[in-house]
């Protein structure tokens, strides 16, 4: 056996096996003249020995050998390199037995007398699909080690039990309902999810109904043709198609219409989608994974959410507890934050003991979230290189924001209610609670103006009815009297 190692910059390593010397060393010489690294051999179990180094890209061998023919030589080297390509050289009579070949998991086979430029583009083609096939590894491998398990972090009772649960889940194709406050980490869930199924080298499509509107929504799940309504200048496809082949995550999936709902349901039956403007439909084979932060049965209990798309998409739920009912996950989460921190910083902090027990007894309203967005702001702000309690300033609880005041008519609107503002040494309101009330204001406003005319309130704000509906109730505001959805 021997091997060129002259090439400075191989384009790709191939072994060529064949028993017939004159045909093994010309085969060779050609593919050398082209730039690739090439090692030869001229039996089966050569071949073999070869492979498990692990240096080859692509498999050339004839398959008339003795005493290990070609069939056999793919089969065991498959099992050695399950993701090497192959070739197979035969005579015009054993077409059946390449065939058999490409069925057992050879990417091609030429036929002898070969042609010096049909081999050049046969063996340029698989080394193309190597390296693709490399790449999805790649990708693979880092998605897996970004959001697999690792990426859950905790060792709490409840979070073994969801690891146990999810893994369970992650092999099959099932439909999956995550649950959990906000700032749980519950897309963290769906791409573990994601990593640990079948479909992990595909791609994972996360999209979040509450930050699209209601008109865009459908377009942007399902597509739409072009000229379909105005601005729709040319054909797109949706997030259906393009996670086709691996898993749709649907975030705030309570956030949408009993119309979108009906259209979601329909797709997630008939595993197919039709583009808004199209009468065509088009199959997909997506695994669906979605989420809320809501009590999704008290939501089907009210009629806001369809009953028959809840239990088509609770197959299998995962409840994301929040991090007050784990609380002893808090040092090693505030530690695994605290690292990736460093990882961006030219000065690396530490936590101190002290500061690790005065995160502790806090229940985190915006669980794991806030404990990062806590770590971040320390290690950005912190005078010492070691984070100390003061480091960690702690929303005190019951501090209220002015309340809005009642609009005339009688609207019964109640007082904004008790909430937690930013930190003691700033006096001041999170951006959050700040959104909270500017939205509470707006609608108490045009609710002054309009009245028990709710359709108006809704087209003044730019929102629907419905998407009206639901921010009163979340932000405890009593529709007038008369007014109807």
């Amino acid at each position: 056996m021997t091997t060129d190692a002259t090439t400075p910059i191989p384009r790709g390593r191939i072994l060529v096996v064949d028993d017939q010397r004159n045909m093994r060393a010309t085969t060779a010489l050609l593919l050398k003249g082209e730039g690739y690294t090439v090692s030869e051999a001229a039996t089966g179990e050569e071949a073999l020995g070869v492979l498990a180094q692990g240096r080859v890209d692509l498999l050339l061998t004839d398959l008339k050998m003795e005493p290990m023919d070609g069939l056999t030589l793919l089969k065991r080297g498959l099992e050695v390199a399950p993701r090497l390509q192959a070739i197979m050289m035969t005579a015009f009579g054993s077409i059946e037995s390449a065939v058999e070949a490409m069925r057992l998991g050879a990417y091609d086979y030429v036929t002898k007398p070969f042609k010096e430029g049909e081999l050049r583009y046969r063996v340029e083609r698989a080394l193309e699909r190597a390296k693709l096939q490399a790449a999805v590894d790649n990708f693979a491998t880092e998605f897996n080690q970004r959001h697999g398990l690792s990426a859950l972090v905790g060792r709490s009772q409840a979070m073994r039990d969801l690891t146990t649960r999810l893994l369970r889940v992650a092999q099959s194709d099932a439909t999956v309902l995550i649950q959990g406050e906000s700032g749980t980490g519950k897309e963290l869930v769906a791409r573990a999810l994601h990593a640990h199924s079948r479909r992990s080298g595909q791609p994972f499509v996360p999209v979040n109904c509450a930050a699209i509107s209601e008109t865009l929504l459908e377009s942007e799940l399902f597509g739409h043709a072009k000229g379909a309504f105005t601005g729709a200048v040319k054909t797109r496809r949706g997030l259906f198609e393009e996670a086709d082949g691996g898993t749709l995550f649907i975030d705030e999936v309570t956030e949408t219409s009993p119309t979108f709902q009906s259209k979601l349901l329909r797709t997630l039956q008939d595993g197919e989608v039709r583009r808004v403007g199209e009468s065509t439909a088009l199959r997909v084979d997506v695994r669906i994974a979605a989420a809320t932060n809501r009590d999704i049965e008290l939501e089907v209990r009210e009629k806001r959410f369809r009953q028959d798309l809840y239990y088509r998409l609770n197959v299998v739920m995962l409840r994301v507890p929040p991090l007050r009912e784990r609380l002893e996950d808090v040092p090693a989460l505030a530690e695994h934050f605290l690292q990736r921190s460093n990882a961006r910083s030219p000065r690396p902090r530490r936590l101190s003991a002290t500061a690790v027990e005065h995160l502790m007894t806090y229940n985190f309203p915006g669980n794991v979230r806030e404990l990062e967005n806590l770590v971040e702001q320390a290690a950005a702000l912190a005078e010492a290189d070691e984070l100390l309690p003061e480091d960690f300033p702690l929303r005190p609880q019951g501090r209220v924001l002015p309340a809005a005041s009642p609009g005339p008519g009688g609207l019964g609107l109640p007082p904004t209610e008790a909430r937690a503002t930013g930190p003691e040494s700033s006096g001041g309101p999170t951006l959050a609670e700040v959104v909270e009330d500017a939205e509470r204001r707006a609608i108490v406003q045009a609710l002054e103006r309009h009245g028990v005319d709710l359709a108006r309130v809704a087209d003044e704000l730019g929102v629907s009815s419905t998407t009206l509906w639901r921010k009163m109730k979340r932000l405890n505001l009593r529709p007038p009297a008369g007014a109807r959805e």
